[in-house]
């Protein structure tokens, strides 16, 4: 957790993970979507965008490839320099900590359009223009004069049509040093001394708007499986679609044929737990999912089971499908600090032809 005071010797978030621990990027595709505009919602108010595909039109598919792949879900406004920019993007919060934003591959700097108060650029790294990923800012003020001049240009890929007002608003919170990052984080009602909570983090959940797809395939009852990640021997799915009820259940395992030591130490979870679950809405191909752990527990006898408090609380896993046959699982599960993309694919095909009966319906 966070803890600041008056003399800047500030506790930073505890275990600063992720952000500056995860060195592998995740690759994705950009893909050209009809998507025209895009909502930031705050506690201070909602700050609509228009998306400048013309100009910047590999940026704007790399900003809708993090929203699209929920990377911003619960992100925060982690810097705040009043008369000058409003930065977010890089950090999500977990509940106690400050989880880094796992990036895709950088782009290629497409610096067209000026700086000037209210347009939305993307940060990057000092030196080096093509190392936009996926934090961004908004211009307070005309910054043409340095970011356009300066590390090839500074990309606006955005302008706010509508919330200038908040973004001021946010400029003029209370800014606090938590160090690294977040040595300008702006902060609502917070009181020195005390640790930082969600409700004094300018929390963000950014949507887009979006022309309704020619033709999406939505999960259905025929992707009832067992499925495996065909790169790695030792992992498994179950997955079981609830169509009336609008909700998907994983079982995720190991099916080593030997326990580890107890003294050994386990990627996920503890040498003895095996498994993992996972429940979500459906929302067409995709379904967001909130992890669950559970310990404890001896086969065919009563014992104690052991489970997150609260339930769900452990991470989430974005499953999407492709087609009847493939899908792919992005995981981040803060509590032991993993992240990472699995492709998965049918152990068997007996179920295809149903589900592709289905998605004809």
């Amino acid at each position: 957790m966070l803890k600041a005071n008056p003399r800047k010797s500030v506790q930073s978030f505890r275990n600063l993970v992720a952000g500056f621990a995860v060195s592998a990027l995740l690759a994705a595709p950009l893909t050209a979507i009809a998507l025209d505009t895009a909502l930031i919602e705050t506690p201070l108010g909602d700050i609509e965008i228009e998306l400048l595909k013309d100009d910047a039109p590999n940026t704007v598919a790399n900003f809708l490839n993090y929203v699209q792949n929920y990377k911003y879900y619960k992100s925060f406004v982690h810097r705040s320099v009043p008369g000058f920019v409003i930065q977010g993007g890089g950090f999500t919060f977990n509940g106690a900590n400050p989880v880094g934003i796992i990036p895709f591959d950088p782009i290629e700097n497409e610096f067209k359009v000026s700086n000037t108060r209210g347009t939305v650029a993307m940060a990057k790294l000092a030196g080096n223009p093509d190392s936009a990923t996926s934090q961004w800012f908004i211009n307070l003020a005309d910054n043409s004069g340095t970011l356009d001049t300066t590390n090839g240009g500074y990309t606006v890929f955005g302008r706010v049509t509508r919330g200038m007002d908040v973004a001021d608003a946010i400029a003029q919170l209370q800014i606090i040093d938590a160090a690294g990052p977040f040595s300008t984080m702006p902060v609502i009602n917070y009181v020195s001394g005390k640790f930082i909570t969600e409700a004094n983090l300018v929390m963000t959940d950014i949507t887009a708007d979006a022309e309704p797809p020619v033709s999406t395939f939505v999960m259905n009852a025929g992707l009832n499986d067992a499925w495996y990640n065909p790169a790695t021997s030792g992992q498994g799915f179950f997955i079981t679609v609830f169509p009336v009820l609008g909700v998907v259940n994983l079982a995720w395992f190991t099916y080593d044929t030997e326990l580890p030591a107890d003294e050994s130490a386990a990627n996920l979870g503890s040498p003895g737990h095996r498994w993992m679950t996972a429940l979500g809405a459906i929302n067409g191909n995709t379904s967001v999912m909130n992890i669950e752990f559970a310990s404890g527990g001896l086969f065919d006898e009563a014992s104690e089971i052991t489970r997150t408090d609260p339930p769900g609380s452990d991470g989430t896993i974005t499953l999407t499908f492709a087609d009847c046959s493939s899908g792919t699982i992005v995981y981040d599960i803060p509590s032991i600090n993993r992240q990472g993309t699995v492709p998965i694919q049918r152990v068997a095909n007996d179920n295809v032809a149903l589900c592709e009966a289905l998605s004809a319906q």
